[in-house]
């Protein structure tokens, strides 16, 4: 037997230990071959004697097998042929035919970019993205990076992606989470080009980025006047909560410490504009600085089966200070569990646009090899029930910020309210 059939022979047996969880393994990945129809397909006949889990007996894998074998047999270039690439294809197969395009499989080098994301530091064009429907679309763009420098917004959708240097050029229909997070991230220096749809815009807009070398933090902290402008004996604490990532909580725990020290402050303005979420006991932890220990933050719904309640469980640090909430429509996950939770509890305005509706939980695992897989576990519903998916929030006060002058009116609306109270 020559080598590369020994090594397909081991590989055949560590498959089916992998792929086995599932029935819906072979549709997915056969429909996900590129068109691929069984009625036009001449297979050898090959004789498939494997020994398979007691509780897979009824799942017959023999026509996956059929396939790999016809591949390692009749595709004409065998240096295209990677044991380990067809492994991690199967799975990705398997995975993608649930149709929510949150739950992924994550080779190596995809988890390692998920990774990045979370920990706040990573080169590329500096935005969260997610879906609107089955179309993919920008969160929100980071502040400061290079998408929001060249005018990304929120809510725009991305139609095409465009790498001259890596020679790809590709629309975005179909596309997984993963797989256009890896082809807009690359080196510092180096440029994308998204093709963009806008509502209010006729055509696509085409927007060329540089790469740069990203780092974001969780929290922005200033002290501002009645006027929002940022001063030094500032009575409004103006705290702009970036992500709900690795560092946030000690981010956030040195922020309120500032926020109590600072003598005259009583007003704080959260704003949660362009925060994509991440972590959501995050979001239940920042809540319980706000509202009384034992408050219901969330709770998660597991298909309906059972529901768990999350709590806060601490003495709010800054549950007497008067408080207004911003929102706009790259608020999502994470920021809508906090910014819904607090109105509901408190009865904080929220100003600004409708949020991104996010409204499903998922949970990362660590695979061997260094991949990983992403899978939504449940929804995530209000104190009161509210499943905010694809609808978001409504503001109580729906205002914009405008483009075209450099005052932020979203914030001055909310400082108008903190005024009045």
């Amino acid at each position: 037997m020559s080598k590369i059939n020994m090594n397909f022979s081991y590989v055949r047996k560590v498959i089916l230990g992998v792929i086995a969880i599932g029935v819906i393994f072979t549709a997915g990945y056969i429909l996900g071959s590129n068109g691929f129809k069984l009625e036009t397909a001449s297979f050898p006949k090959i004789k498939i004697s494997r020994e398979v889990p007691q509780d897979k007996r009824d799942v017959d894998f023999s026509l996956f097998w059929r396939v790999w074998d016809t591949l390692n047999t009749s595709y004409y270039d065998k240096s295209k042929i990677s044991p380990q690439k067809m492994v991690y294809g199967a799975i990705s197969g398997m995975v993608a035919s649930l149709g929510d395009p949150y739950t992924a499989f994550l080779p190596p080098e995809e988890n390692k970019v998920i990774e990045e994301d979370l920990s706040g530091s990573f080169e590329g064009v500096g935005i969260q993205i997610g879906f609107k429907g089955k179309n993919l679309a920008v969160i929100a763009p980071l502040p400061g990076s290079p998408a929001d420098e060249v005018g990304v917004k929120a809510g725009d959708l991305i139609i095409e992606i465009k790498d001259e240097e890596k020679k790809i050029d590709v629309g975005t229909n179909g596309m997984t989470l993963t797989d256009a997070v890896k082809l807009i991230r690359g080196k510092a220096g180096t440029k994308i080009t998204l093709f963009l749809l806008r509502e209010g815009v006729s055509e696509p807009i085409k927007t060329e980025i540089t790469r740069k070398n990203i780092d974001v933090p969780s929290i922005i902290l200033s002290f501002v006047d009645n006027n929002g402008v940022v001063i030094q004996n500032g009575t409004i604490a103006h705290i702009k909560l970036l992500k709900f990532g690795a560092d946030t909580l000690t981010e956030w725990t040195k922020a309120v410490n500032e926020v109590v020290g600072k003598r005259g402050v009583k007003s704080i303005v959260l704003d949660l504009r362009n925060n994509p979420g991440g972590y959501m006991q995050g979001a239940v932890d920042i809540a319980s600085e706000f509202v009384k220990t034992g408050s219901v933050v969330v709770i998660e719904d597991k298909g309906g089966i059972n529901k768990q309640e999350y709590k806060t469980n601490k003495i709010g640090a800054l549950n007497d200070y008067k408080l207004v909430i911003l929102v706009n429509g790259g608020s999502a996950s994470a920021s809508e569990i906090l910014a819904g939770a607090l109105r509901e509890i408190k009865g904080v305005k929220l100003v600004g646009e409708i949020t991104f509706g996010k409204g499903t939980i998922q949970e990362p695992l660590q695979l061997e090899q260094g991949s990983g897989l992403h899978i939504t576990i449940a929804k995530w519903l209000t104190p009161k029930g509210v499943w905010v998916n694809e609808k978001g929030f409504e503001p109580d006060v729906k205002i914009e910020d405008k483009v075209d002058t450099q005052v932020d009116e979203q914030l001055l609306e909310a400082i108008k309210i903190l005024s009045k109270n």
